[in-house]
């Protein structure tokens, strides 16, 4: 007979006990739910006193889950999600088309999201949830994403579907202004003295980066050019607002074609050499099972790929089921 739901531990703890489950740290766990490791392993031992069952094996530097903690981490997710389903529905009346998108802050804001703006102008009503991060890679599967934006991965599970936009190409790029105060620039020798910008290791080690890192240093040896250590002028792990700098003429970038295009087109970057390197590796749209019976999204993910159509980045694409 399950327990009366009045005899039942708080909710707080519960939730709590997910997000500690989640990260296998009570440090990481105080960190999202911003109170302290202490606080954390108080709430969890008092959730196991009142299950009378050990749910984290503590060892020296980490935790595993107990078969009971991995049972209850079932049950609580489920719990959890079908109050989110059931706010959701309050909050969203049911008329109302909503997409939601998730990606790197990169991707979404960069790539995504002039696909949003056209989108909307010809479909007014439609409404849009964006979701972009760098830390989080378990965005791509909530339950109320449709559509995500990955890199180099061409695995997905039954009843998935990805969709290829093309592969990863990055090229040396500046805006014309600083062109004007630093030039010449006339081959990749020159970038030895401009001010160069570059993304921050942090940015290629947090958990929804899940590929290796294209560096200036990998761009030089492609091209066969031997550099001495340089020391970048301006470091950062957001690529947003490197490639804002850049647009103020604040040195050159490398600009990875999707995601400057826009600024191309404007005129506010602009090509240094013909020298791109493309990765082996591509990206895609995938849209999850949940969402295969939605039309919006199948609208929208096909005015997206037909946007493609006829640009730099018009490489055939096709969809791979799980």
């Amino acid at each position: 007979m399950p327990p009366k739901r009045r005899y039942l531990p708080s909710l707080g703890s519960f939730a709590t006990f997910e997000v500690a489950a989640k990260h296998l740290s009570f440090t990481m766990a105080g960190t999202e739910l911003n109170v302290t490791q202490a606080a954390i392993s108080q709430q969890i031992r008092g959730l196991e006193k009142a299950l009378g069952a050990t749910l984290f094996v503590r060892k020296h530097n980490s935790l595993e889950l107990t078969p009971a903690g991995e049972s209850l981490l079932r049950a609580v997710s489920r719990g959890l999600d079908d109050i989110c389903d059931g706010i959701d529905a309050i909050l969203s009346p049911p008329d109302v088309a909503v997409i939601t998108c998730s990606g790197t802050n990169a991707a979404v804001a960069c790539w995504l999201k002039p696909f949003v703006d056209r989108f909307r102008a010809d479909n007014p009503d439609m409404r849009f949830v964006l979701l972009a991060s760098d830390e989080d890679d378990a965005l791509r599967n909530f339950d109320e994403v449709d559509v995500s934006i990955i890199c180099g991965n061409e695995r997905c599970d039954v009843g998935e579907r990805l969709y290829y936009l093309f592969p990863e190409t990055v090229e040396p790029m500046c805006s014309p202004e600083y062109l004007r105060k630093h030039g010449p620039i006339d081959d990749p020798n020159s970038l030895e003295r401009a001010h160069l910008l570059e993304l921050h290791r942090k940015h290629w080690s947090a958990n929804a980066i899940g590929w290796q890192a294209v560096t200036w240093e990998d761009w030089f040896r492609a091209m066969g050019i031997a550099i001495p250590p340089f020391v970048p002028s301006l470091v950062s792990n957001n690529y947003p607002l490197l490639l804002n700098a850049a647009v103020n003429g604040e040195g050159v970038i490398l600009g990875w074609h999707h995601l400057v295009k826009a600024e191309l087109e404007a005129g506010r970057l602009c090509r240094l050499f013909d020298n791109p390197l493309q990765v082996d590796r591509g990206y895609y749209l995938k849209l999850n099972s949940a969402s295969l019976g939605k039309p919006h999204v199948l609208q929208f993910i096909e005015f997206v790929l037909s946007g493609l159509v006829g640009t730099t980045q018009n490489t055939p694409w096709r969809s791979l089921t799980g």
